[in-house]
């Protein structure tokens, strides 16, 4: 038996290195995952580099070869066209675009060669600064994620690609990152059935490819306190395949996470996921952990904890999803050739939050004084590609206001740089102030203006919940993206070129109600 028909793998470099190249021709994985930090510098490299793969790979069935590509912060695909994300498509609220915009984003991973896409989100953001879900989620009412998963799971369809719901049961309400602990989640079964699934339920019934576990302890499906979903029997195949009636492949998140054990003690989780009805291990390019994985198996089958009738049904489930794909398309000049869709999206859903101030449409003269402050493009999670993107929102104000004075400050600035920042600002007419996800140093920094400056105008360029870090303000917009299209649309519509199209998908408690946009 080949103990790496279950592994997606993963590695580091721009070409297969000799490790993975010799496994290929030995003991072929199910497949890899490639990552846009540690694979990838352009369109025709990624195209060369997943035909080398496949090349290498001496099973009769082509390769899994998978990537992140959500749209939005998670951009797995260098190149690829940056659209907005799933925030974004809510606020929009139109099915019809979302299946548009991911059947674009398929058709630039089959451009060159990706057959299998860690998305859509499925996640309903129930609780806002969510830690690792935020503006990845479609928003925050079960209706309203689950008709644009299905929209999603359509797009990724007709574009050819293997598509995969996440992070079930869905982790809306987790208080921790995963990355770096298990967040436990106390949800009954009638909030789950209100909440938590019907985005999934709506992905099965749209013939979603693949569903992603995460690793969160749900006592409600596993029965047990300290127990994640991912190495659960009673949640994967008691309650997803049995209860739920999912019958395609089941992977788990990465096995990286801080949430699972990192030692030696993760070949019993992995054998317990394997047994418990996972087909799939989503490995990271940690030798260790590679070994570990292929110990849980070999092991796990010698000394008769996993079933290997058990293991064939999973690998028979692979093989027929591997079955399906083909390297039809494969046209690397495609990849961000959907401009015209990105401005779209972004013009539909950029939203007049507040405008108390009547501020809005902002009339310049020539003379008045404008400056922007954004801050400096940063990962604020491990599931972010933000850093990758060079800051816009300057750029786009100036192009209309040349006299703009733009600067890019700290993520999470202190002290001493929020003093010189509102003494900048005191020399200007008009402050135009961009947040991310608004860290304790950017909201002193609004707060701080909103006291001082003539005339003050906040985006949040990520979660729309910043204006309730700074509920003084009286004019707030969101853009759900810091990527140039969405500063644009944004831009736009605050000097009136263009209206303001979108409405919250999510609430801001105690402030605005999910729907609320301004016109």
């Amino acid at each position: 038996m080949n103990p790496f028909r279950h592994l997606m793998l993963a590695f580091e470099g721009a070409t297969v290195p000799g490790w993975l190249a010799d496994l290929l021709a030995a003991s072929p994985p199910a497949g890899v995952t490639l990552f846009r930090e540690l694979n990838m510098s352009d369109p025709d490299q990624v195209s060369g580099l997943v035909a080398e793969l496949q090349t290498a790979n001496s099973s009769d069935q082509p390769l899994l070869v998978a990537v992140d590509q959500e749209g939005g912060q998670l951009q797995g695909l260098v190149g690829s066209t940056p659209f907005a994300g799933n925030m974004a498509l809510g606020a929009a609220d139109d099915p019809e675009l979302t299946r548009r915009v991911a059947r674009a984003m398929g058709t630039e991973l089959r451009a060159v060669g990706i057959n299998l896409n860690y998305a859509p989100v499925a996640d309903v953001v129930s609780r806002p600064h969510n830690p690792s879900l935020g503006v990845r989620g479609f928003g925050g009412d079960a209706e309203l994620v689950a008709r644009h998963v299905a929209a999603a799971v359509s797009g990724y369809r007709d574009a050819g690609v293997l598509c995969t719901l996440k992070h079930f049961p869905g982790k809306g309400e987790a208080r921790v990152d995963p990355h770096y602990e298990l967040p436990r989640m106390d949800l009954d079964r009638e909030r789950l059935d209100a909440v938590e699934l019907p985005p999934f339920m709506a992905g099965f019934d749209a013939k979603a490819d693949l569903l992603m576990t995460g690793h969160y302890s749900v006592p409600e499906i596993t029965g047990d306190d300290t127990l994640p979903v991912s190495m659960s029997r009673r949640a994967i195949d008691g309650f997803v395949r049995g209860t739920l009636g999912f019958s395609g492949l089941v992977i788990t998140d990465a096995l990286d996470m801080g949430a699972l054990d990192q030692g030696a003690g993760q070949v019993v989780d992995i054998i317990a996921s394997l047994a418990g009805g996972t087909d799939l291990l989503l490995c990271t390019p940690d030798e260790a952990l590679r070994e570990r994985a292929r110990m849980a198996v070999t092991r796990g089958v010698s000394r008769g904890l996993l079933d290997p009738a058990i293991l064939d049904r999973s690998a028979a489930r692979v093989a027929s999803a591997r079955d399906r794909e083909s390297s039809d398309g494969v046209d690397p000049s495609l990849v961000g050739s959907h401009g015209g869709l990105a401005a779209e999206l972004a013009a539909r859903s950029v939203t007049l939050v507040r405008n108390d101030a009547g501020l809005i449409p902002l009339a310049l003269d020539s003379d008045t004084r404008l400056l922007v402050l954004e801050p400096v493009p940063t990962n604020v999670t491990p599931a972010d590609t933000t850093a990758s993107y060079p800051p816009a929102l300057a750029e786009e104000v100036r192009r209309r206001h040349p006299t703009t004075t733009g600067l890019v400050i700290p993520h999470d600035p202190v002290g001493d740089e929020i003093a010189a920042l509102v003494g900048k600002a005191a020399r200007h007419d008009v402050v135009i102030v961009g947040t991310v996800n608004a860290t304790d140093g950017q909201t002193d920094l609004v707060r701080a203006l909103a006291r001082t400056s003539k005339t003050l105008l906040t985006i949040a360029m990520r979660e729309p919940q910043d204006l309730a870090r700074y509920p003084e303000v009286a004019t707030h917009v969101a853009s759900y993206s810091s990527h140039q299209p969405s500063l644009g649309a944004v831009v736009a519509a605050i000097l009136g070129e263009t209206a303001f199209q979108g409405k919250l998908p999510v609430s801001l408690p105690g402030l605005y109600p999910t729907g609320h946009g301004l016109r």
